[in-house]
């Protein structure tokens, strides 16, 4: 190994003089000085040099990877996100549960809507028939309509 460095650039230096007690609190004169560092990689060892370019690359690369298999990244993402949300779901019950008179506030309001719902919907047959029909419609909305002429 030589003793010499590879580059013998120095880094820019800007200095700013502070004049002697400008409000009256300082009691001499100074400076301040910002030092840019030199960002060459001449005088990084050859693995961390690698690394810089690899890393410098990445976004090429993730952007052949997403183009070459967009339904796949895409999948994957979404499986991802679906199981962050679930365990974000479950993180969020298990902190409501832990509330003093809130949990079972909850299941008074589910029991409340669940009564009101069979009350309003399940013991007549006309009310049988009316929620089969906008169960029917809405199915029909999200899915088509399959008997249609045109």
């Amino acid at each position: 190994m030589s003793d010499t460095p590879e580059s013998t650039q120095s880094p820019e230096t800007t200095t700013i003089e502070i004049p002697a007690n400008p409000l009256g609190l300082n009691t001499g004169t100074g400076s301040i000085t910002k030092v840019t560092p030199d960002m060459s990689t001449a005088n990084l060892p050859d693995g961390v040099r690698q690394a810089l370019d690899i890393l410098a690359e990445l976004p090429t690369y993730a952007t052949q990877i997403y183009s070459s298999n967009k339904s796949l990244v895409t999948s994957l993402g979404l499986i991802l996100g679906l199981i962050v949300g679930v365990k974000l779901t479950l993180a969020v019950l298990s902190a409501i549960n832990e509330i003093p008179l809130l949990a079972p506030t909850f299941e008074l309001v589910g029991i409340g809507y669940a009564s009101w719902f069979v009350y309003r919907y399940l013991l007549q047959d006309s009310t049988r028939k009316e929620l089969t029909d906008e169960i029917d419609s809405f199915k029909a909305e999200i899915l088509g309509n399959k008997n249609r002429k045109g």
